[in-house]
C-alpha cells in the first residue's frame, strides 16, 4: 500500500516538474519570437505637390501622301516592259513601264513624211507666186491669175501647218509610250504583267505612285472631343482656333516618335452623320522618306497644364475600377486612399481629387501593403525624378 502511495507522488512529482519544463520552454520560444519579429518595410515615399506640365492627347491616325498619283497609260498597247518592283523607292522622271512603241514609231515616221511634202509643196506655191507678181505689175497676165496662185500659196502653208501639227501629236504619243514618274514616291501594286493589253480606258491604274515629300496624317474626334478640343485655344471663330493649334507629334506604330513635328488642319467642315465624327490631318515634312502612304500611327497634341498635383502610376493600384494610393499618416501608418484622375501624361496620373499638397505617398512596394501597416518612410523629391523622366 505505502509502496503503490509512494509510485504515485514520485508520478506526480515527474509530472509537476514536466509541466514547469515545458511552461518555461514556452515563455522563452515566445521571447525569441518577439525579438525576431521583422523591423517595419523601408519604402521610398515622396510629398504630394502641384506641378506645371505638358500632357498629349491621343488619337489614331492613318498616313497618306499628298500626292497619291494614280499611273495610267496615255496610249493603247502592250505593255513591253516594267522598270520598277512593287514598294520600289522612285525619283521624278525615272521610267516606270514601257508600252510597245512600233505602231506609234510608224505613225511619226509617216508624218514626218507628210510635213517634208507639205513643205515641197509651199515652197512650189512661193516659187509660182513669186514668178507671177512682176508679170502682173508689167501687164503681162491679169491679176486674177495673181490671186489664184496666192490662194494656192496659202493652202499649201495650211498643209503645211497641218502636218507639222500630225508631226507633233504622233510625237506625243510615241514618248507616251516611256511612262516615267511624275514625282519622288513609292511604287505600289503593279496588277499588269508584261505582255498585258493596256488601254487609257481600263478602270485599273497601272499601279499608283504614293509621293514622299509630304505626308498627311488623318485621323478623327467624337463631338464631345471636338469640343473639348476647340475649347482650349483663343479665338472666337473656329478658324481662329486652328491658328493656335500648337505643332502636334506623331508616335509610329513601333512606339518610336517621328522626328519632324506636324500642323493640324481641318479635313473636313462638319461631322459625318453615321460616326459622328469630324475628320482632321496633320501634315509632316518627310523629307527623307521614313513614313510610306498607308501606315498607320498617334498623333499626339500637346497641351500646357498649369498647377496639378502629379502621381506616378506605379504609386497607385487599382480595385474594383477605382485608382488608390497608400497614404503615410500618423506613426508611419499607410492607409488606401480612392482619388480621380483626370488625364495621363506619359507614366504619370494627373488627380482632380482625392489628394493635398504635403500628403506623403509610397511610391513603390505598394503591393506588400496593407491598410494600417507600419513602414520605415525613405523620403525623395518628386521633383527630381520628374527632371529625369520625359513625361
Amino acid at each position: 500500500m505505502k509502496s503503490a502511495q509512494y509510485l504515485i507522488s514520485s508520478l506526480s512529482r515527474i509530472i509537476f516538474i514536466f509541466m514547469i519544463a515545458l511552461l518555461a520552454y514556452s515563455c522563452g520560444s515566445s521571447s525569441a519570437g518577439n525579438m525576431d519579429a521583422a523591423p517595419a518595410q523601408a519604402l521610398p515615399v515622396f510629398s504630394v505637390s502641384n506641378q506645371s506640365l505638358v500632357t498629349y492627347t491621343e488619337y489614331t491616325a492613318s498616313l497618306e501622301g499628298v500626292n497619291d498619283i494614280e499611273i495610267r497609260p496615255q496610249v493603247d498597247g502592250y505593255l513591253d516592259k516594267i522598270y520598277v518592283e512593287e514598294g520600289a523607292s522612285v525619283k521624278e522622271g525615272q521610267l516606270l513601264f514601257k508600252i510597245n512603241d512600233r505602231p506609234y514609231r510608224e505613225q511619226f515616221n509617216s508624218a514626218k513624211a507628210n510635213l517634208l511634202s507639205a513643205k515641197a509643196a509651199s515652197e512650189n506655191a512661193q516659187i509660182q507666186l513669186n514668178k507671177l507678181t512682176p508679170l502682173v505689175k508689167n501687164n503681162v497676165i491679169s491679176e486674177v491669175q495673181l490671186k489664184s496662185a496666192e490662194a494656192s500659196y496659202d493652202a499649201a502653208k495650211a498643209n503645211e501647218a497641218h502636218a507639222e501639227a500630225m508631226v507633233q501629236a504622233a510625237k506625243i504619243n510615241l514618248d507616251y509610250t516611256s511612262i516615267t514618274a511624275p514625282a519622288d514616291g513609292y511604287i505600289g501594286r503593279t496588277p499588269f504583267k508584261t505582255g498585258s493589253l493596256v488601254s487609257t480606258t481600263s478602270a485599273t491604274a497601272l499601279t499608283t505612285l504614293s509621293g514622299t515629300k509630304e505626308i498627311r496624317a488623318y485621323f478623327s474626334m467624337s463631338e464631345v472631343d471636338f469640343l473639348k478640343f476647340k475649347n482650349q485655344f483663343p479665338g472666337v471663330s473656329l478658324e481662329e482656333k486652328m491658328k493656335h493649334i500648337p505643332l502636334v507629334e506623331l508616335e509610329l506604330a513601333d512606339k518610336s516618335m517621328y522626328a519632324q513635328k506636324g500642323k493640324v488642319e481641318l479635313a473636313e467642315g462638319q461631322f459625318d452623320k453615321t460616326t459622328g465624327t469630324i475628320n482632321f490631318r496633320a501634315t509632316f515634312s518627310n523629307t527623307h522618306g521614313l513614313l510610306h502612304s498607308g501606315s498607320t500611327g498617334k498623333i499626339k497634341i500637346p497641351r500646357q497644364v498649369e498647377q496639378t498635383i502629379v502621381v506616378p502610376q506605379e504609386a497607385t493600384f487599382e480595385l474594383q475600377d477605382k485608382i488608390f494610393v497608400f497614404v503615410v499618416a500618423d506613426s508611419n501608418k499607410v492607409i488606401s486612399k480612392p482619388i480621380t484622375v483626370s488625364g495621363t501624361s506619359g507614366n504619370y496620373y494627373l488627380v482632380a481629387k482625392g489628394l493635398t499638397v504635403g500628403e506623403k505617398i509610397v511610391y513603390t512596394g505598394i503591393d506588400r501593403l496593407r491598410d494600417g501597416v507600419v513602414i520605415n518612410p525613405q523620403h525623395f523629391s518628386l521633383d527630381s525624378l520628374l527632371k529625369t523622366q520625359a513625361l
